[in-house]
Parts: C-alpha cells; structure tokens; sequence
C-alpha cells in the first residue's frame, strides 16, 4: 500500500477511522467536516427511496447558518496551520496497526469447518479467525497437484489480482498463506449459493425478470470494476457468480483472469465452452469485450435456462457449439424475453466487436445507477491420480514463499474495525476492564 493521503487516509480503514477521530478531536470545524464526509458516505450508498431524505438531512445539518454543524469553509490560514499538525500518539497507532497486519499467517489462526466444495486443485472449507469470530471461506490448492499440472504460475496470478481488487461485487481476498501441503486463499464467505444452483434447481428453471434484472447489474458492477483496474475476467458465467446470505451477487473465481496494460491485446484461448466469445473462438486478439459476450449469454441463462447456443443438457460436441456461435443468429424463444431483454442481449451479443464500441453499451436498469448498491478453463483439473511421487525442491519453497504474503491490509483492517478488536485495544477505558471475547461457536 503507497503512504499517501488517499491510501492512509481514504482506503485503508484503520488509516480512515484514525483520521476521522483526528477530526473529531480538533476544533469544532474539523469535527463537523468529520461528520459530513461519514454523512455523505451514507448519502452516496443509500437506496433511491432514502436517497433524498438523506440529502435533505445533510442540507440542514450543514448548511444553514443556525445549523451547529454549519460548515463555514476552510479559509487558506486553516490550511497551511494543517500542514504542521501533528499528532504523535495517532502515528504509533498506525505504525502499531501496520506492524500487526504483517503477523505470520498460519493454520494456527483459523478454525476450521466442514468442506464447503471439490475442485480440481484442492477442496473449500469454512474458517472463522480466532480473535475475531469473523466467518470466511478458505481455497486449498494443493502444492503437489499444483506442481503436477502446471498451475503455479495460474495460482500466483489469480492470488495477486485479487490482492488489487476491493469491490462490493467481486469475492474479496482476506489471506494468503501456506502450509506443508497446500497454497491458503481465504476469501468472503458466500453462503447463498452460486447463480447456475438458482436457475436450474430452485423450482422452475429460470429467474423471474425483475431478479435477472438485479443480477445482471451487480454482475455488471463488478466486470466494470475489474475493467477500470485493466483486468479482463475472461471465466463470466452463472457457475462463478457467489451470492450471499442477503442475495447480493458477486464475482468469484479469478483464476483466469488477466491484467492488461493499456494498448496490450491478447490472443490466447481461454474461457468456458458456451461462453467464449468469437473473438477467442478464431483465436483474434481481444481485451475487455469477451466479458461483455459472456454476459449475454448470462443473461439469456438467466431468461430461458439455458445457453444461445446450446440447449439445457444437451449432448453435443464443443466444435458444434463453435460453429453455432460463430455462425447463428441468437434466437429468443421463451416466453419471458421481452423487448428491453432482447436489446441488451443482443447488444452484448455482437460478433463484430473490431468495429463496436464498448462505451455506454450497458445502460440501466442492467448496470447500477453511480454510487448505488446493489470447470473453470478449456482444459479439466480435475485429475484424481496420484500425486504423492511429486517432489517439491527449492524453487517450489521461493514460489510458496512468494505466493504466502499473508494478510490483505484493506479487509484485514475492515475485519479489525468490523469485529469491535480495534476500538476494544484502542479505548483506555476497555483496556483496564477484561475483556469479553467476541469469538462466535458454531456446533
């Protein structure tokens, strides 16, 4: 994390809350700015229909002049006195913070649960972190099978994307460690169930309009937050697409995923079978509109359970589904498929995309308004075969070493924050009473 004013101040939580209470603690003036910036950060998260009446709140309480909270401005003299401002005690703080957020991260830290799912790497459990109760779900990848395919190099790269990407709408990394025998992810616990399980096995099969409406913008939030950030997804599909106990989606299952520097376009073929777009079905260079193509369909799965271009279990070989995206029209049969649907499906689903824009293609409802809330690859891991003749040697141990950095500071310090440990080591007055531990049991 850099040291400057945004990434201390604005994106690290602790880094924020500190400075907050900085505010509070200074003159009156500071100490409404504190309570404006918070009020705003609600305003700007809040549903339409408590949208302006939290603006209408923030009006009063900071612009009218009898108003206590009335923010008269910072004149040039408050600004240059704030540039020798001080505080000594809120910088071993964050140094303290900081020193404890770079702890060895080890099996020790966590309880463990039961397996949550199998992949072709290694198995998913539930874990709760000791000190602070906090639920996540924790991606085993196991060293030797990683070894045998091939796919450190993969695991490393997914790791280290996640590690950059902080969104409401993708599956965020907490941890990266390792252990004898496997490579640790341990992500947001997303116990609703993937998208694919709500379309085929929750009574009849598809999703009623107004839910593939709610999805697809939050889907969309989430491939726009890895674009802006020069990552193409490249695996978008119901199967990888979390929700949460509260039904809010998000992306998961980056393995595939790549960053792409401005200018720089790639040819490789990667994806899902059904979900590859022509441009990485003739094996073109392509960036970010393979994500916008694999949405479509999506969104047509989500419609008529089932693909464009494939039916619901059919049995047919990939080079026919190749030859049917390339060369059929998407037709729209079910019954659910109104005008507005079929526009933005067809929309995404343009096989001409060296002479399209990307650029407004998705619009609302199918992308959130501004500040609002709302096998993985071509070729099958999943290899049951032995794999304890693998020998790990020295350069196995630099690439564990390189892959286990341990905590991931923003959702380590939101869990600090989150979990009350932070107030609870930082107030005088909790410190010299005993502590209460907030460390949940699950039977």
């Amino acid at each position: 994390m850099k040291d400057t004013y945004q990434s201390l101040c604005e994106l690290q939580p602790i880094g924020r809350k500190l400075f907050q209470q900085f505010l509070q603690a200074s003159k009156p003036q500071y100490m409404a700015t504190a309570e404006f910036l918070e009020d705003l950060s609600d305003w700007s998260f809040a549903e339409d229909e408590t949208k302006e009446k939290a603006k209408r709140r923030i009006l009063t309480k900071f612009c009218r002049l009898e108003s206590r909270g009335f923010l008269s401005g910072v004149t040039g003299k408050d600004a240059e006195r704030c540039k020798h401002l001080s505080d000594k005690n809120i910088d071993e703080i964050v140094l303290q913070w900081k020193e404890y957020e770079k702890q060895r991260i080890s099996d020790k830290y966590f309880y463990e649960f039961r397996t949550l799912g199998k992949g072709g790497f290694g198995e998913v459990c539930a874990v709760q972190v000791r000190h602070t109760g906090h639920m996540y779900a924790c991606k085993k990848l196991d060293k030797r099978r990683l070894k045998k395919k091939r796919g450190e190099k993969m695991a490393l790269l997914e790791k280290q994307i996640l590690e950059k990407v902080n969104s409401l709408f993708i599956v965020n990394l907490a941890y990266a460690y390792d252990n004898k025998t496997h490579l640790c992810l341990v992500m947001d616990l997303m116990n609703g169930g993937d998208l694919k399980f709500h379309i085929y096995e929750l009574g009849e099969r598809g999703i009623c309009m107004e839910r593939v409406v709610y999805y697809s913008a939050q889907i969309t939030a989430g491939i726009l937050h890895l674009h802006s950030m020069d990552i193409v997804y490249r695996d978008m599909k119901p199967e990888n697409v979390l929700l949460d106990g509260k039904g809010q989606c998000r992306l998961s299952d980056l393995g595939l995923a790549m960053e792409l520097p401005k200018g720089k376009m790639i040819c490789q073929k990667a994806g899902t079978a059904g979900y590859m777009a022509p441009e990485i079905l003739r094996q073109e260079y392509y960036r970010m509109s393979v994500d916008w193509w694999a949405l479509g369909c999506s969104i047509y799965e989500m419609v008529a359970a089932r693909l464009p271009f494939k039916d619901f279990r059919e049995k047919v070989q990939n080079e026919e589904v190749t030859r049917r995206t390339l060369e059929d029209e998407c037709r729209f049969e079910h019954k659910r498929f109104d005008a507005p649907t079929k526009d933005i499906i067809r929309r995404l689903l343009n096989k001409s995309w060296s002479i399209a824009s990307v650029v407004g293609l998705v619009q609302p409802p199918w992308v959130p308004k501004a500040n609002v809330v709302y096998a993985k690859n071509v070729d099958k891991f999943g290899d049951t075969s032995d794999v304890q003749h693998i020998e790990l040697d020295a350069k196995d141990e630099e690439f564990f070493k390189e892959f286990s950095t341990g905590a991931v500071p923003i959702q380590w310090q939101k869990e600090m924050i989150d979990s009350g440990v932070f107030d609870e080591l930082n107030d005088c007055k909790l410190n010299q009473l005993t502590l209460t531990s907030r460390t949940c049991t699950i039977l």
